[in-house]
């Protein structure tokens, strides 16, 4: 016989052998994960079942089934949940659809009471003159005092044309009724959308769900008819929702037939390519998106892939950093689990996930991807680019922080009393864009704080306190008593000045929740556009066609954008500009 044919053979019986083995440890290994899970499923059905018959008390079986597997799923990932049957409703219009039949009003509780937070223009509730502020005392005779926000919702929700009676306080006058015919509510996920200064287009998109990318076609499509100047697409603490809605609205702007994002996992039956199919709207005005720390998940998908295509420039601070894509699956009785099957990867091959899930430390915290394992990528024109660590803008806003007592005023509802009070006694408000309190309403506005208590601790007390706890641990405070009392002296006559210290910023805050109360989320917007920083900078931008060029062919500080080391420095440079 041939010695080559002998050999042949000799390798073939070999890897014949080989294979035969690989596929026994295969079918080994799946024998064995399959009797583990068998296994495993027997003990906590055997653990629930025991529990449920032996245990002292009458248990609520369904809660502790739902907790069982809570605490499973809390080792994956926070995308990672069960919904039982009972939160479905609340599971779609968190991750579906807002649509739901109601008066178009929100409410909260304070004291025992229930109040009215927020009016939707349009809807029963602005069209019946209820107002934010308002108590309702009771909805269809059913008293609210000690109700919650979820009991009171229940209540007002309801199907569409079906009436429902509010007996409402308002202020000092008698309370009244109204009887309102309830609506189907939705919210929209462009919340707003006009011209800003330069004549640019201004779009707010704040979620990613159904329909999505049909309003902010119709939003660019009313735009356009101004001749804009350029567009801005705020998707600033936008937290995401369907993927495949991102890749329509970046198709609005990009060439058909690109690749906008990627999602690979595990099982290769779920990994897609998700490409434009259409010829954009608008390819060629300037376009900027705005982004910071709590825009996530899809809105990384619409700013990564414009900044990897070179598309368009971004503004703000780094975002969240969520790079992972959920399926639902049906479970029985009605219930859902919602997985995370896969990583998602923009244009230029990166993956934003900054927080690593399944290497977690001995304590099952989490931790972030190292800068050491964070690589480069570059975007279509060359500019780097580096995954793990969220979306990096191309042009870094700081983004201010409110004092003390702006954010105590906020958080005992002192703002909000306000704007109640002020509504009651100014019937009208002209040109909410260019509203700003006087002086003299001010002044009525610390009056009005008199007799109210809004009381808070600041960073420098809490230091001030700890240093006399430790100097009389170490019974040497009679030594330092002196100092303490007059450095405790200066930082009160501080403290009791900073409504006039920070009244710009409390000022922005009143004009804000005011205009809402005339003109609702317009108002909001409208009125903080003249302090907004991160869109100021939009328009200076795109008002110079070089600089804009330049950002774009990443030439000079634009060439690499996020580099660990240097995003630490480009931010401290950032907030040294600011007097930080």
């Amino acid at each position: 016989m041939n010695k080559g044919k002998v050999l042949f053979n000799k390798y073939k019986k070999r890897a014949f052998l080989g294979g035969t083995l690989v596929l026994a440890l295969a079918t080994w290994s799946f024998k064995d994960d399959l009797f583990q899970i068998t296994k495993n499923l027997d003990v906590f059905a055997s653990v629930y079942k025991e529990v449920n018959i032996n245990y002292v008390d009458d248990i609520n079986s369904a809660k502790m089934i739902k907790t069982g597997v809570d605490a499973m799923l809390d080792g994956l990932d926070p995308y990672t949940e069960f919904v039982p049957e009972s939160e479905i409703e609340e599971y779609k219009l968190h991750y579906v659809s807002t649509q739901y039949g109601g008066i178009g009003a929100g409410v909260f509780a304070r004291n025992g009471k229930v109040y009215v937070s927020d009016v939707f223009a349009g809807f029963p509730a602005q069209k019946a003159d209820i107002r934010p502020g308002d108590q309702l005392v009771k909805i269809n005779d059913i008293v609210l005092d000690g109700k919650d926000n979820d009991q009171v919702g229940t209540l007002l929700k309801g199907s569409k044309g079906a009436s429902i009676k509010l007996l409402i306080k308002r202020g000092d006058a008698p309370a009244f009724e109204k009887t309102i015919v309830r609506d189907e509510i939705k919210q929209p996920n462009v919340s707003y959308y006009g011209m800003v200064d330069g004549n640019m287009g201004y779009i707010k998109l704040d979620k990613f769900l159904e329909n999505s990318a049909e309003e902010v076609t119709t939003a660019l499509t009313a735009l356009k008819k101004n001749n804009p100047n350029g567009i801005i697409l705020d998707l600033r603490s936008n937290g995401g929702g369907i993927l495949q809605e991102a890749v329509k609205i970046v198709n609005l702007f990009v060439a058909k037939d690109v690749e906008v994002v990627s999602q690979k996992g595990k099982i290769a039956e779920k990994n897609a390519t998700y490409s434009t199919v259409s010829t954009p709207l608008e390819p060629n005005l300037p376009l900027v998106v705005l982004v910071n720390s709590h825009s996530a998940s899809a809105s990384e998908i619409v700013a990564g892939s414009l900044q990897d295509l070179d598309r368009a420039i971004i503004i703000g601070q780094r975002s969240y950093g969520k790079g992972l894509v959920q399926q639902t699956f049906n479970l029985p009785y009605n219930s859902l689990v919602k997985i995370t099957i896969a990583k998602y990867y923009i244009p230029s091959g990166r993956c934003i996930q900054e927080i690593d899930y399944t290497h977690r430390k001995d304590d099952g915290s989490v931790v972030k991807v190292a800068d050491s394992l964070i690589h480069e990528f570059k975007t279509k024109d060359g500019r780097s680019v580096y995954d793990g660590s969220g979306i990096y803008p191309d042009v870094f806003v700081k983004q201010d922080r409110f004092a003390n007592i702006t954010q105590t005023l906020v958080g005992k509802l002192l703002i909000f009393d306000y704007a109640t009070h002020y509504r009651e006694t100014h019937s009208a408000l002209s040109d909410v864009r260019n509203f700003a309190l006087s002086d003299a309403d001010y002044a009525d506005f610390t009056r009005f704080l008199a007799d109210k208590n809004y009381s808070y601790t600041t960073s420098s007390e809490k230091v001030l306190a700890n240093l006399k706890t430790e100097a009389t641990k170490e019974k040497q405070f009679d030594q330092i008593k002196p100092e303490y009392d007059a450095l405790e002296a200066k930082m009160m006559a501080s403290k009791k000045n900073d409504l006039q210290q920070h009244k710009d910023e409390i000022k922005q805050v009143l004009e804000n929740e005011i205009a809402s109360r005339y003109y609702f989320e317009k108002g909001r917007y409208e009125t903080n556009f003249k302090y907004d920083k991160e869109l100021a900078q939009a328009v200076k931008i795109m008002q110079d066609k070089e600089l804009i060029a330049s950002i774009l062919k990443g030439e000079g500080a634009y060439k690499v954008i996020g580099k660990p080391v240097l995003a630490m420095a480009s931010k401290k440079a950032g907030q040294d500009q600011d007097g930080q």
